[in-house]
């Protein structure tokens, strides 16, 4: 199987150690995966604050660079969420028959982390080793978007070692939202507050989600706090061994 890594704008940016826990936790498994670095941006910053036309040259890079692939996985349910619904809109939008057959025939094959694991690969127990006090935050997109379910918990529920508690109102959202953090400021920051109170209430060391984006929200506002919580991606964890740092 021919497996391309879509690492994402904000992994790529600031958080490259996700993507290198993909590789990682992949190769374990006995696959080797790709990197094509003519990989940019999905568009979904674009779509979502209405620069459509903007938007669509990206989904033809996206079509171009990642054809011929078998999968391509990527550590963000929200930019799999967006090449899923948004990328046939915007073919069918500006784009003729051939780049909508090709955007038609690449979305099954683009697959979040956690989704082609247990659903392509079919594998919940990773081999992960991670001795911690765990909670796990279904982000907007994992869970009413791609509608993960209880794939995230199964392959976490597999980890030896861990400990993993339950979020109070898990399926509430964060506030990030993207652009929405910034012209909703003080909604954001409420709907982060009611986050962060379940959060800490879970007693958890450690908080995980399968977007970054989301953590980042997230962990600002413990760090402001000086919760002593921490946020990894579901990859790292899944990613880490016996011999790992932690």
């Amino acid at each position: 199987m021919r497996i391309a890594l879509f690492i994402t704008c904000v992994n790529d940016t600031l958080f490259p150690g996700t993507g290198q826990a993909v590789v990682t936790l992949l190769e374990r498994l006995g696959h080797t995966v790709h990197f094509p670095r003519e990989q940019t941006c999905c568009g979904q910053m674009h779509f979502n604050t209405g620069y459509r036309p903007e938007a669509f040259p990206l989904v033809e890079r996206f079509a171009r660079t990642f054809d011929g692939y078998d999968a391509v996985v990527t550590p963000s349910a929200s930019c799999a969420g967006m090449i899923k619904e948004g990328h046939p809109v915007l073919a069918a939008e500006h784009g003729g028959a051939g780049l909508q057959n090709a955007v038609a025939a690449l979305v099954p094959r683009v697959h979040e982390l956690t989704e082609f694991l247990v659903d392509v690969l079919g594998v919940t127990d990773v081999g992960a080793y991670f001795p911690h006090k765990v909670t796990y935050h279904p982000t907007c997109h994992s869970l009413r978007a791609l509608r993960l379910g209880d794939r995230p918990a199964r392959l976490l529920g597999a980890v030896k070692g861990i400990e993993l508690v339950d979020l109070p109102q898990a399926d509430s959202c964060c506030g990030f939202g993207g652009t929405f953090a910034l012209k909703n400021a003080d909604t954001s920051i409420a709907m982060l507050a009611d986050k962060m109170s379940g959060v800490r209430s879970t007693g958890a060391e450690v908080l995980c989600a399968a977007d970054n984006s989301c953590l980042m929200h997230i962990g600002g506002g413990l760090s402001r706090l000086r919760s002593g919580i921490r946020t990894m991606h579901l990859a790292e964890i899944l990613a880490s061994t016996e011999g790992s740092p932690r």
